[in-house]
Order: C-alpha cells, then sequence, then structure tokens
C-alpha cells in the first residue's frame, strides 16, 4: 500500500517557500504521494446559497478559500521533489476542454517522471461550472465522453472522434504519454456511479462522507466489486484510492480500509473541526501519526 497527505488547498497560503517547503517534508517523512483538491473559480456564499450542494450539507468552499490551480502546481511541487507523486482528488474535469487537460496531464506525466495520478469527478459547483462556460446538467454524460476522448488522444497520433459533446478530426497531441495514463473516478456510493466507475474507469477513489452519505465505504466497495463481475470484469483490476483525516477514531477507518482492500491511503488533517489551524499545522499533524500509521499498514 502506498501513503499520502492531502494538501488542503483551501489552508495553503501564498507563501511559495512554505507551499515548497510543505512538500519536500512531506516527502521526507516517507509519503508517497500528495494529495490536493480542483477549483478554478470560487462563488460568493449568497450565490451557492444554504445548501445542500451536492452530497455536502452547504457549500465546503466559497470565493474566500484559497486555491490554486492544480495543474500549475504539481508541475512546480514535480520540480523541486523527487520521489512522491501527485494525485488529483478529483480534476473536475467537465469543466475544461478534454484536449486541454489531456494535453496538461501527458506533459506533467513526462516532464516529472510518470509521478502523476488523476482521478476525475463531477463536481458540484453550479457558479463554476456556469463562470467557465461549462455544461452543469449534462456534466455526467461530458466526464464519460471526455475519459475517451482522453485516452484516443494519449495513445493515437491523429484522432478522429465523433460524440455528443466532441468532434476531433485528425488532430493529436504531442509529445503523447508513454503508454495510457489510469483515470479513477470520484465517486460517491450509489449503484449508478458505481456502474459508471466498473465500466469506464482504471480505479475508484470514494468520495463518501460518514454519517451523511447513504451508503458506507465497505458496502460500496463490495457493491463495486459486484458490479465489476457483471460487466465481466476482474475486481482485482479496480484499485481503490481511500482517504483518512485525523479525527477521534481515525484507527478505526485505517482498519476498515485495510479490511476492504485498498491499494493506496491518502491522510489529512480535520480542518472543519480546527478552522484556526495553519497550513503547517495540517501537515505536523499527520508527521506527528506517521510511526503509528506505518504500524497500523504493515
Amino acid at each position: 500500500m502506498d501513503l499520502g497527505v492531502i494538501f488542503s488547498q483551501a489552508d495553503s497560503g501564498t507563501d511559495p517557500d512554505a507551499i515548497r517547503q510543505w512538500a519536500r517534508d512531506a516527502e521526507d517523512a516517507g509519503f508517497d504521494h500528495l494529495m490536493a483538491y480542483d477549483h478554478i473559480l470560487g462563488a460568493t456564499p449568497e450565490r451557492l446559497g444554504s445548501g445542500p450542494v451536492g452530497s455536502f450539507p452547504s457549500a465546503p468552499y466559497t470565493a474566500e478559500h484559497t486555491f490554486h490551480e492544480i495543474m500549475v502546481l504539481f508541475g512546480h511541487l514535480a520540480a523541486i521533489t523527487e520521489r512522491m507523486y501527485f494525485v488529483t482528488s478529483v480534476l473536475v474535469l467537465p469543466q475544461r476542454p478534454a484536449a486541454l487537460a489531456a494535453k496538461q496531464i501527458a506533459t506533467l506525466h513526462l516532464l516529472s517522471g510518470g509521478r502523476i495520478r488523476v482521478a476525475v469527478g463531477v463536481g458540484w459547483n453550479r457558479a463554476e461550472y456556469e463562470g467557465l462556460g461549462a455544461d452543469f446538467a449534462h456534466r455526467v454524460a461530458v466526464l464519460d465522453e471526455q475519459i475517451d476522448v482522453m485516452r484516443a488522444l494519449w495513445t493515437q497520433p491523429h484522432v478522429d472522434f465523433v460524440g455528443r459533446f466532441h468532434h476531433l478530426e485528425g488532430v493529436g497531441i504531442n509529445p503523447r504519454p508513454r503508454g495510457l495514463i489510469p483515470i479513477y473516478m470520484g465517486t460517491g456510493g450509489s449503484d449508478a456511479a458505481l456502474f459508471r466507475v466498473a465500466c469506464k474507469a482504471d480505479g475508484w477513489m470514494p468520495l463518501l462522507l460518514p454519517g451523511l452519505d447513504p451508503v458506507d465505504f465497505p458496502t460500496a466497495a463490495e457493491r463495486l466489486r459486484q458490479l465489476c463481475v457483471r460487466q465481466g470484469r476482474d475486481p482485482e483490476t479496480m484499485p481503490i484510492h481511500a482517504r483518512v483525516y485525523l479525527a477521534d477514531g481515525w484507527q478505526r477507518q485505517v482498519d476498515e480500509a485495510l479490511e476492504v482492500g485498498v491499494d493506496s491511503l491518502s491522510f489529512g488533517f480535520p480542518r472543519l473541526a480546527f478552522p484556526k489551524a495553519t497550513h503547517a499545522e495540517h501537515l505536523q499533524a499527520v508527521l506527528d501519526v506517521k510511526s503509528e500509521i506505518d504500524a497500523l499498514v504493515g
């Protein structure tokens, strides 16, 4: 199993030296990856409304929260680290042109020596979609088609693709990555979402809120494996990348993840419970329990 740390975009600030040091310290501590969230535009609380918003009881982020553009952030941090890889959680793909995302990911993959893991999702922020001129209502169908487009661009020198939302004729990206880049899908635990993962994704990133989602993690993971079998797919070809926040009883979450059989775990600080904690304190809290994490996962 590989272990990582969650880079809380909203608390990361704008000091470039501090951001670089954060990544170096995480790598020096032995973490295998750094995970970060994606938003391009924030919105005012009035624009977002009182909630619920997506699967959240209220909007978790507004225009007041810092969010560095994730591809630029990862490109920068890849240049000042050596071993650690970088995980999008999740890249809100339908807000972005598929060809541009494919080009950015391929470039980052090449220049970092393959140190990028891409997990994509549909997001929740209607105001962000509208501000970017993207289609919020059809974002699920757009995402599914985008995955096909990106895979074609990564593997074919010249692409001809006619779909519901994309039309490419005799175009390609250069350079292409050396081989296919796995695409994880970040979803909740509904049957519809898990079916799409089983049919389309190279891996699953569960986006489940304990106590709020009607389906718990072990139940969703088992259902996903059943759907893989139904689609004629070996469940062993569906790696799972989960996360744990260091709230009370976090060790039980680790035990649960091990019982489920996850392949990767990211650890983060429970920022909503401690809103005044600094970004440096977030990392220190994870570093303080690194030896316990190592013992738990063996």
